[in-house]
């Protein structure tokens, strides 16, 4: 008879409230005013439905991007910013820098995400020292989750489409003192690759992925969500290893609840036991006591 995985279900909120160097200052009207190092910006944020309060600090800005009703948007900076800068958590560090699409290269809110698998990694480095720890993190973007990972202890395989992306988080994780870290770059489809993976009958000891709604592989591959992500999810159980540790899927799309992912994850480890979580991640703003939504998230470990 077959192990359920138990379940953590809930509506709990994990919080990314460990930054020193990143602020959520405020948020209303349909924007965030964020303190990243020294540099203030305000940016549009589809969560923010709730009205502005009074506040003078709205009007101390560096970068404010204006969204265009006809899609995208631009820059507006009232001083000469740098190309990009730096900023830390704990021991490690990222470059930041002001995207076309509004983003900066990295998601705060994700320094939960890091820290959980990092204390998993850690532990599992603890009770085997010659343990050899496999990662992969599929969907990678510019590689906090891998440089993060690989800070803890575990040989890292990072995979995103954009060699861009891979070239930043190559530039990461030399800035966190990691250059020679043992962490494969790999720019291509993460299901093409996950399937060629299996093929050659490699094992993972944990599994990340931050699968966007739609994307463009690296040689112009569709993937759709509701399509793909199943079909994704079976040929990734192919490649676990005998004793994994975790698998966490993060997803920003309101096509996933928390209960969505808890029914994936239970239905892809109903074999394996374990335990499961769900629930929303969340930046706390430090102007009031409002939690602004920044995704979901479904953690299986064994």
């Amino acid at each position: 008879m077959s192990k359920e995985p138990s379940s953590g279900y809930g509506e709990q909120v994990v919080l990314a409230d460990r930054w020193k160097e990143y602020q959520l200052i405020d948020t209303g009207d349909g924007m965030k005013l964020e303190r990243w190092g020294d540099v203030v910006l305000v940016r549009p944020d589809p969560q923010v439905i709730w009205p502005r309060q009074a506040n003078s600090d709205w009007d101390k800005w560096d970068g404010y991007y204006h969204r265009s009703e006809s899609g995208g948007g631009r820059w507006e900076f009232r001083r000469q910013l740098p190309e990009s800068w730096t900023i830390g958590y704990h021991a490690l560090k990222f470059k930041i820098r002001p995207t076309d699409f509004k983003h900066t290269g990295l998601f705060p809110e994700q320094a939960a995400n890091w820290d959980w698998c990092s204390q998993k990694i850690l532990a599992a480095k603890a009770q085997d020292r010659n343990r050899e720890i496999n990662v992969l993190n599929l969907f990678g973007y510019t590689g906090a989750a891998t440089i993060s990972s690989a800070s803890a202890g575990a040989h890292v395989c990072h995979v995103d489409a954009s060699k861009g992306m891979v070239q930043w988080c190559r530039d990461n994780a030399a800035l966190s003192g990691l250059a020679s870290a043992p962490i494969r770059y790999i720019a291509d489809d993460c299901l093409k690759f996950v399937n060629r993976e299996a093929k050659r009958g490699k094992k993972y000891d944990a599994i990340i992925m931050d699968p966007p709604t739609y994307g463009r592989g690296s040689s112009g591959e569709i993937w759709k969500l509701e399509v793909h992500l199943w079909k994704l999810l079976l040929e990734c159980r192919l490649i676990m290893g005998d004793q994994p540790l975790f698998f966490l899927i993060n997803c920003y799309t309101n096509k996933l609840s928390p209960l969505s992912l808890g029914n994936l994850l239970g239905e892809l480890f109903q074999k394996k036991g374990g335990s499961i979580h769900v629930s929303e991640l969340g930046l706390p703003s430090q102007r009031n006591s409002k939690i602004l939504p920044c995704g979901v998230l479904g953690r299986w470990e064994a």
